[in-house]
């Protein structure tokens, strides 16, 4: 089953979506890497938080929001979404600890796919 570990806030101004969820919400927001801002949201142990990060929305998704979805076999799960209507947004990419793939389902929500190696 996939988890939802995630999200992602696409921004044109992510400095100021950054400086705006840290002042209002007290998120933690680490300094920019890749133009990507990691965000915890984490207030104690006790209440937890989900963490994700901002970032400057790409052309094909400029603003919105996108939750991360967990799975043990990132090629796999893109073929069991595109054999059920997804489309391929952004094919998988292979970062330092795992690999991501950005997806859109028949219904047109944005969604990102992470399998951790």
């Amino acid at each position: 089953m996939g988890k939802v570990i995630g999200f992602e806030l696409s921004s044109q101004e992510p400095e100021k979506a950054a400086a705006f969820y840290s002042n209002v919400f007290g998120w933690k927001i680490s300094e920019p890497k890749w133009d990507y801002w990691a965000v915890s949201t984490e207030i104690d142990s006790e209440r937890g938080g989900m963490n994700g990060g901002i970032s400057k929305g790409p052309h094909d998704y400029p603003h919105g929001t996108r939750i991360q979805i967990e799975v043990d076999s990132i090629d796999d799960s893109i073929s069991r979404a595109k054999e059920h209507g997804a489309m391929i947004v952004r094919e998988k990419m292979e970062f330092d600890e795992f690999y991501l793939a950005y997806l859109v389902d028949p219904t047109g929500i944005g969604f990102g796919l992470i399998q951790h190696k």
